[in-house]
């Protein structure tokens, strides 16, 4: 962003890659994949590298509301700095808080998840699938579905690719976390009759799905962590939604 800023150009997107897309060997390839569709259809795109700092979510869930006004007020500064109006991220926990809560600390810009952006650009046609059929579930993160009503554009992603969709059991505003909310993600799990993880990696099994899309880092580790408490995790593929899209282009 420092470089399109020095040459008084604007990008039409800010990506914010997030903690997981810049860090986690796993989402490092949701990163790469992204911005690779975003590079072939030609969408100019700027990420803030070394200015980019943790939104504050996990540090807020956790219950530490100090951290989180320290991080945030300091991303605020630097957004507010470059003029960002249009952000785009591929984790919905950044996406909620970007979109949700910054706009009362000074931060209001328009946040899209790479979910819906990929939706648009396979309606408008700039995105076209190889015509592959292959039946594909998907699992309706927590912080995209309930919390920001975020359902049908992951849908229209797998229909528009030509894609048999598969519904899982726990759907929609039925959907079941993966385990990971509220920075559970970063503890171990209170004892209890089954890990989320767990239970959540079951109902995948027997929903019999080979392939499930994910959109987000969060989900992608615990549900790849239930799937091995399982013993399925070699017959169950999770891949991201921007991963499914690159596949086919």
């Amino acid at each position: 962003m420092a470089d399109w800023s020095a040459s008084g150009e604007s990008p039409e997107y800010l990506f914010w890659v997030g903690c997981a897309g810049s860090f986690d060997d796993r989402q490092k390839k949701v990163t790469r994949a992204f911005c690779e569709i975003l590079q072939k259809v030609g969408i100019t795109f700027a990420v803030l590298g070394k200015e980019e700092a943790c939104t504050g979510d996990p540090a807020r869930r956790a219950g530490n509301e100090f951290l989180f006004q320290m991080q945030a007020n300091a991303n605020v500064q630097v957004l507010n700095m470059y003029g960002v109006k249009k952000i785009i991220t591929t984790c919905p926990h950044c996406f909620n808080t970007l979109k949700n809560e910054y706009p009362a600390l000074g931060g209001n810009y328009e946040v899209i998840h790479h979910s819906q952006l990929l939706a648009t650009l396979i309606q408008e046609g700039k995105i076209k699938s190889n015509g592959t059929s292959e039946e594909i579930a998907y699992h309706d993160s927590c912080y995209l579905g309930r919390a920001n009503g975020v359902y049908e554009a992951p849908r229209e992603i797998i229909l528009g690719l030509q894609k048999e969709l598969k519904e899982l059991k726990s759907c929609k505003t039925n959907g079941l976390c993966c385990g990971a909310g509220g920075a559970q993600v970063f503890k171990e799990p209170e004892a209890g009759a089954i890990d989320m993880q767990v239970r959540r990696a079951n109902e995948i099994v027997e929903s019999g799905a080979k392939k499930v899309a994910i959109g987000c880092p969060f989900c992608m580790v615990m549900l790849q962590d239930g799937l091995n408490k399982t013993g399925k995790e070699k017959e169950i593929q999770l891949i991201d939604l921007a991963e499914l899209v690159q596949q086919t282009m």
